[in-house]
């Protein structure tokens, strides 16, 4: 039996510098989204500064851009929710940032708590709601850029449940 590594017959990837993949500007894949939301979520000062409570409508503000992204911040008051609903053709990456969320779909009810991160493809319908006592916030980037955001009726959202 060969005890000898990958690593050391090729030697330390890190020491040859032509062999490294450039690191990119902005994010192409799914680990690379969900790598970018993570890296605003650990950053507060990037986005606490920002954040409003809207006691009638939840709040949003677009974050940033990229080639093709978005990505929103997003405040929730108790009570408040999104309504059923899907992304039209963008894929998403949700991130609680603070507090709790639920989000309702046809593979059932999920509490999401803060650091949590939902993923989503073209299609996905689900409805996110705010059924706690306190505030909450989430970190939304869609890919393409949000354009389109379907409401489904609430027969749709019964059919859900009734699946859990």
């Amino acid at each position: 039996m060969n005890s000898d590594s990958d690593l050391q017959i090729a030697g330390d990837i890190l020491e040859v510098p032509h062999l490294l993949q450039p690191a990119r500007e902005h994010p192409e894949t799914v680990a690379e989204f969900v790598g970018l939301a993570r890296s605003i979520a650990a950053d507060r000062s990037q986005w606490e500064h920002l954040v409003e409570f809207d006691a009638t409508t939840r709040w949003y503000h677009r974050l940033r851009t990229g080639p093709g992204y978005e990505v929103w911040l997003l405040s929730w008051v108790p009570g408040q929710g999104s309504g059923l609903h899907d992304h039209g053709r963008s894929s998403g990456v949700l991130t609680l940032l603070q507090g709790e969320l639920t989000e309702r779909s046809e593979r059932g009810v999920r509490t999401l708590a803060a650091g949590a991160q939902r993923v989503f493809a073209p299609g996905y319908v689900h409805e996110v709601v705010n059924d706690s006592l306190e505030p909450a916030v989430s970190l939304h980037i869609y890919y393409p850029g949000l354009t389109d955001m379907p409401m489904h009726t609430a027969a749709c959202s019964v059919a859900a449940e009734a699946t859990v």
